[in-house]
């Protein structure tokens, strides 16, 4: 947590927007606590919604509005004033904060690896030829093609429990999830290994909360400001900016992770077809004093996936997205969804 003065007066309540899921509830109430620690006499409720991205099930969320599906109910209460702040998993927080809203603080990250979950097999490389792996994520599934092409990757949709059950009906040999909400709600038991980040370069964010709020409440940041964890933010906005200035969204296999070494930060950007046909990666390093120096080192490594040819797989990535949303009628692709966690999961909401 930042240590930054406490010297604005006590919130007297704090009303916490959040995604209904058990996993957005757990990071709902994790805030809620530390909250109730900085301010024991601030009455801190917590007003649980339903957003349009749990609601879809039946469709990819690159043909329905992608990550932005589980904020947007969240952002209106915000401007409403039926709620102060909201409680995101980063990596479901689209790039661009609509006008008016500020991501004001982000806390300490948990483990930002993808985890293999299966009830029979202890890895990816175990799988016999033809067995089926979900994943909700377009990422995942270009790396597991392209790593083990023998598989057959399915799309998983529903919240955290919601996956576990058809991994557990036996719909699917093994699901790769985010190894963070895993283990937020004492589910780690369930994780028969983890994936390096060599081996499954994690998403933007993944891993960590991040705090939004009307970008007029000046009180707000002021009272949210001890629970900004700085060396998380500078690694997560570094990696936020690969994906921004790629135009990253759910329909594009896009992973930046930014690592600490010595006061240094190591950041990896990769972007892919979903095939794996073709899978490109840069990285670049320095020693962000600020923010801004950290979205610099983003920026550098989003210029180097450009110089490869990153825009191209992007356009064409995009205007497929575009022809399978406008088609009538069409079935489920056997594509995946946003790459966070939560009804259709995203990371820290419901568990990607």
């Amino acid at each position: 947590m930042n240590s930054e003065s406490l010297s604005a007066p006590t919130p007297r309540t704090l009303v916490i927007a959040s995604r209904e899921s058990r996993l957005a509830m757990w990071q709902a109430e994790h805030v809620q606590a530390a909250l109730h620690k900085l301010y024991p006499s601030c009455d801190v409720k917590i007003v649980g919604m339903t957003t349009r991205g749990d609601q879809i099930l039946d469709r990819t969320l690159s043909k329905v509005g992608g990550k932005g599906l589980f904020v947007k109910e969240l952002e209106q209460a915000l401007a409403e004033g039926r709620a102060d702040l909201a409680v995101h998993s980063l990596k479901d927080v689209p790039m661009e904060l609509p006008e008016g809203f500020a991501l004001t603080a982000i806390m300490e990250r948990e483990d930002p690896r993808d985890a293999f979950v299966s009830n029979d097999y202890d890895s990816l490389a175990a799988l016999p030829p033809g067995s089926v792996v979900g994943t909700s994520s377009l990422r995942r599934e270009s790396m597991i093609r392209a790593r083990y092409p023998h598989l057959d990757v399915k799309p998983l949709r529903g919240n955290l429990d919601t996956r576990l059950g058809k991994l557990d009906r036996g719909d699917y040999a093994a699901i790769i999830l985010a190894a963070a909400g895993l283990k937020r709600l004492g589910l780690g038991a369930r994780i028969r290994a983890l994936l390096e980040p060599a081996d499954s370069l994690p998403a933007a964010g993944q891993g960590a909360l991040g705090i939004e709020i009307r970008a007029d409440r000046a009180d707000m940041a002021a009272w949210l400001a001890p629970l900004h964890d700085d060396a998380t933010a500078k690694a997560v906005e570094a990696e936020r900016m690969v994906s921004r200035a790629l135009g990253g969204s759910c329909s594009v296999p896009l992973a930046a992770y930014a690592q600490w070494h010595d006061g240094r930060l190591a950041l990896r950007g990769t972007i892919a077809t979903p095939d794996a046909s073709r899978v490109l990666a840069a990285e670049g390093e320095a020693a962000p004093a600020t923010v801004a120096d950290a979205v610099a080192l983003g920026r550098e490594v989003a210029d180097a996936l450009i110089a490869q040819g990153a825009l191209e797989i992007v356009r064409a990535l995009s205007e497929a997205a575009a022809d399978e949303a406008s088609a009538p009628n069409t079935p489920p692709a056997g594509k995946s969804g946003t790459d966070g966690s939560g009804g259709a999961e995203p990371d820290g909401t419901g568990a990607r």
